[in-house]
Order: structure tokens, then sequence, then C-alpha cells
């Protein structure tokens, strides 16, 4: 009796495994993409998302959005699909920006611009005199990295805070105080599991 060998197995590098995410208000209310599954990349929760756009469902229309740490881009995809005016994601590594690309190309969504970068250099770099000014902020950063008071400082720094606008951070949830701004109004707080978030107001300049 003869033995065949096994057939061999095309050797190439390991893809990275994906997951996916859904849409749950909006024009593209119910529409799953795919984003890839990497090392650290949690997407805010649908239930989370959903407290958090209840919250501000009054300001999205017609916001300029800014999502830092973009990763999936949950946050974002879900202003854009609730009438955000635009949203310019913010994300490091080049394999979730480009997924996130996609996504916006799959969905003909015109108002999303990905910037492949790291956070801190993109903030740091930003012109203090542009006309780029937004309305609402989205910052769900790596835990436990110390990133959310450099952060703020820089959107302050760097002049790309409306009057009046709103940041979203989520944290891990035993950071009691992620130390913003002191005209940064706590507006709302929750937590789930191990995850805190809270939305605050930017008193206006000439309220400070």
């Amino acid at each position: 009796m003869s033995h065949k060998n096994p057939p061999r197995r095309k050797q190439g590098k390991p893809s990275t495994p994906s997951s996916q995410l859904r849409i749950i208000g909006g024009e593209w209310r119910g529409r799953k993409l795919e984003f890839l599954a990497t090392e650290g990349l949690r997407p805010t929760p649908d239930r989370v998302r959903e407290t958090l756009f209840n919250w501000i469902q009054t300001i999205v229309p017609g916001a300029q959005s800014l999502d830092l740490f973009s990763g999936s881009g949950a946050l974002g995809l879900e202003a854009l699909s609730r009438g955000a005016e635009r949203t310019t994601f913010i994300e490091k590594d080049t394999a979730a920006a480009r997924q996130l690309n996609n996504n916006l190309q799959r969905l003909k969504a015109q108002n999303g611009e990905v910037i492949q970068a790291d956070v801190l250099e993109w903030l740091e770099s930003r012109q203090q005199d542009q006309e780029s000014k937004y309305d609402l902020i989205f910052m769900d950063p790596p835990f436990r990295k110390n990133l959310i008071a450099p952060c703020c400082e820089l959107l302050e720094k760097r002049n790309l805070l409306r009057d009046n606008a709103y940041i979203y951070i989520e944290t891990e949830a035993e950071l009691i105080d992620p130390n913003v701004p002191a005209h940064w109004h706590e507006h709302r707080k929750k937590t789930a599991g191990q995850v805190t978030y809270r939305l605050y107001q930017r008193i206006s300049d000439s309220e400070i």
C-alpha cells in the first residue's frame, strides 16, 4: 500500500482575523462592516454607542467631528450615519486605517477622511490659525497609556475646538480623573463593565 504525502499548505503571511461592527442608527442603520481584530482594538460596544448617541442626538446633525484613535471607526461612522457633516478619522495602524477607508468606500461616504498617523504627532502638527475646528470629538485611546491629558492639552493649544464643543472620552473604569481642562464641564458619565465613558462640554472662551 502506498502512502501519499498530504498536500502542502501554501506558505504566506498569516492573515489578520476580521470582526464585524454594526451601525445602530441613522442612514446606514443595520449595516454590518468588517474591521481588523488587531491587538488592543476594542470597538465601543453597541449599548455604549447607543447611550452616547442618545446623549448627543441633537448635536450630531451638521457637526464637524474628529475621531481620535479611531480603530474600527465605530464612533465616527455612527456620527456620519446620523448626519454629521464631516468626520476626520485619525488612526496609527496602517492596516486598520486601510480597512476604514475601504468601509467608507463601501458606504459611498464622501464626507469621511482617514489620516494614518500617530494621534499626538498629528495634533502637535496642527497650526493654531487653521480654519478647521470641531464641534464633536471622540477619544477612545488604548487603556492605561496616559494619553488623555496630552490630547486634551493639544486640542486646546492648537485651537481645534469650537466654543461649546462636546468631547466624548472612553477610559478604563478605574481611572477616577482623566485630567481634562478646567473649563470642560462633565455633562454625562456612565460605567459599563470595565469601561467608563464621559461626555464633556467645553465652555466657550467668552464664558471662562
